[in-house]
Parts: C-alpha cells; sequence; structure tokens
C-alpha cells in the first residue's frame, strides 16, 4: 500500500498555486485563469447529464412562476425557474425553489386514499372510483338540497349545501368553467379560490 506523504512545504506550494487569491494578488484577473482551480476544472454542471427538459408552472401560488424540469433517464434531477417567463424571469422563491423536494419526496403520496364513514383506517382505492364517488355525492347532495323557489315565490334555482374552493394555480379559463358549470349547471353559490398573494 502506497501513501501519499506530501511534506508540508510541497503542501503549502500546492495549495498557493492552485488558490485563486494568492494568483489574483500577483495580478492575475479574477475572470480568467486565477479564478480556475483544479477541483473546479473537475466540475461539471449537474445540468449537463439532463436528456429531457420539460416546462411547468409552480404549484404553490397564484402567481404563476414558469419553470424547467430537468429529467434523467425518466427521473427528476432538477427544478429551476425559467428565464424565458415574463412573470418571474427565471427567478423562483424559497417555496417555488423547492418544488424539487415536493416532487421527489419519498413520503409523497401517490395513491388515493380513502376512509369509510366512521372507519379508523384510511385504504388505498383506484382512482376513477375515487372520482365516480365524488361526483356521486355531488349529485346526490345537490339533488336533495336544490331550491328552486324561496317561500315568496322568489325564483333561486341554487343549492347551498355545495361549495367550491378553487386552487391558486388555475388559470383564468379553468376558473371561468367552474364557475360556469358549479353555478349554471349545479346550482352553486359557494364558490371561491383561495389565491391569495
Amino acid at each position: 500500500m502506497t501513501v501519499n506523504r506530501r511534506t508540508p512545504g510541497k503542501r503549502l506550494r500546492s495549495f498557493l498555486r492552485d488558490w485563486s487569491l494568492p494568483r489574483q494578488m500577483r495580478g492575475e484577473s479574477h475572470k480568467g485563469a486565477a479564478a480556475r482551480s483544479s477541483a473546479s476544472e473537475q466540475l461539471r454542471p449537474r445540468l449537463e447529464e439532463a436528456d429531457k427538459v420539460g416546462t411547468s408552472i409552480c404549484p404553490y401560488c397564484a402567481v404563476g412562476c414558469a419553470q424547467l424540469f430537468y429529467a434523467k433517464e425518466g427521473q427528476l434531477i432538477h427544478v429551476e425557474g425559467d428565464p424565458r417567463s415574463p412573470i418571474n424571469q427565471g427567478t423562483l422563491c424559497p417555496k417555488g425553489a423547492a418544488t424539487f423536494s415536493l416532487i421527489s419526496n419519498p413520503d409523497r403520496l401517490t395513491k388515493v386514499k380513502y376512509r369509510r364513514p366512521h372507519g379508523t383506517e384510511w385504504e388505498e382505492v383506484p382512482l376513477d372510483w375515487a372520482m365516480d364517488r365524488i361526483a356521486h355525492l355531488t349529485k346526490k347532495t345537490r339533488d336533495e338540497t336544490f331550491v328552486e323557489t324561496l317561500p315568496d315565490g322568489t325564483q333561486v334555482n341554487h343549492t347551498l349545501s355545495v361549495a367550491s374552493l378553487g386552487g391558486a394555480t388555475l388559470d383564468n379559463e379553468e376558473n371561468y368553467l367552474i364557475k360556469k358549470v358549479f353555478s349554471g349547471g349545479l346550482g352553486m353559490v359557494w364558490i371561491e379560490n383561495q389565491a391569495r398573494v
């Protein structure tokens, strides 16, 4: 087994040769070779390995910051702001910058969980079953509580038993459709959006 035993003098000379500050003090430009070191020469951009780049919108608030998603072999490796966006111009707030953790967290729920009435345990159910159940219960509640006219004869055609709270990342077109379907189609009165920035 060979042990690399450099003398303190050799280590100091190597350090002074490799460290940028002494070279800058000797007059080398901090923008050129003086800024490089043997360690920095070996560094590679982490995004260089990406084989696919996609775009998305940050899921956290109503600002709608654009994001770039970098993937390698189908696995997300990085998320950053999209500099082409007129909204965020490549920047992200701390929540948006943490989107990578949101997506890649091993504790993130990826299956639909359902707890039956009076149940104590959560069970996994298919997404189609959950969507059908939500639609069935919404229609059932709406039909049971729908009011066509008030006692004085005023026509209202509404239900006060179902409400909608929209997400912050819904765009204008989605909110328009929600309002039309929920208000006009189902007669819902309580329609709100939690976009508060």
